[in-house]
């Protein structure tokens, strides 16, 4: 009896431990800022973009993973995920996919600001992309066309701007400002626009750039240069 006591007691010691060294594991990979920007729904496709479909990244621990929710469309467009239980941060921030053996079937690398990319051997490359960049890098252009406020961050307009579809130099299309814009925006002097790697790109005439990154098709952030205040342009 007093042998098969300390066998329980061993044991419950060493399942503390274990707890105890899992919740300090999890604790160190929530602070990691991979992890916490992965945080949200993302877009998963394949290298053709013939196939897609979206997943949720959870906080909400689940055994030594976390939780991940798979959108019932990735049963037919990704059957690669089929064994995916859930998702965590490993070595070097790669994002990764795991099956219920604790193993990884996807691994993702950051390739691009806010795009990943994995490989399987004989599968191909797959990415993984917000779902609201991913949204915006859909729109066709003659969408994007039309008028759009440039709203800084206290909620004021400063300019309205029309987007048209008519060609500005080889890889943009011309943009007009309307009446009362203020220096903000005239004294960058934006001449064209396009769109490059999901962001909305406007270029002055004197060469300089302004990028927006999508938080849904119809809203948009600038991103570089980033500014003392968020500017953000909105579909009007």
């Amino acid at each position: 009896m007093p042998r098969r006591q300390g066998m329980l007691h061993a044991f419950l010691a060493l399942a503390v431990i274990v707890a105890a060294s899992q919740a300090s594991a999890q604790r160190a990979i929530t602070s990691n800022e991979t992890f916490k920007a992965m945080i949200g729904k993302w877009e998963i496709s394949n290298a053709d973009r013939d196939r897609s479909c979206h997943l949720t990244f959870k906080v909400d621990p689940s055994g030594a993973l976390f939780k991940l929710e798979v959108d019932k469309a990735c049963a037919a467009q990704m059957p690669e995920l089929k064994d995916v239980i859930g998702w965590t941060i490993g070595g070097l921030d790669l994002v990764k996919l795991m099956d219920g053996k604790g193993k990884p079937v996807l691994e993702f690398s950051e390739v691009e600001s806010g795009i990943f990319e994995a490989q399987r051997p004989g599968e191909g490359i797959f990415f993984l992309q917000n779902a609201a960049s991913a949204a915006a890098v859909n729109v066709p252009l003659d969408q994007m066309a039309g008028d759009w406020s440039v709203v800084r961050g206290s909620g004021k307009t400063v300019c309205t701007i029309t987007l048209t579809n008519a060609a500005a130099g080889d890889d943009g299309f011309a943009l007009k400002l309307k009446p009362g814009c203020e220096p903000l925006v005239t004294g960058f002097g934006p001449a064209a626009w396009y769109l490059d790697r999901g962001e909305l790109v406007f270029r002055s005439k004197a060469g300089r750039f302004w990028r927006f990154e999508a938080t849904d098709p119809k809203n948009w952030q600038r991103s570089i240069p980033e500014g003392r205040e968020p500017i953000n342009l909105v579909r009007q």
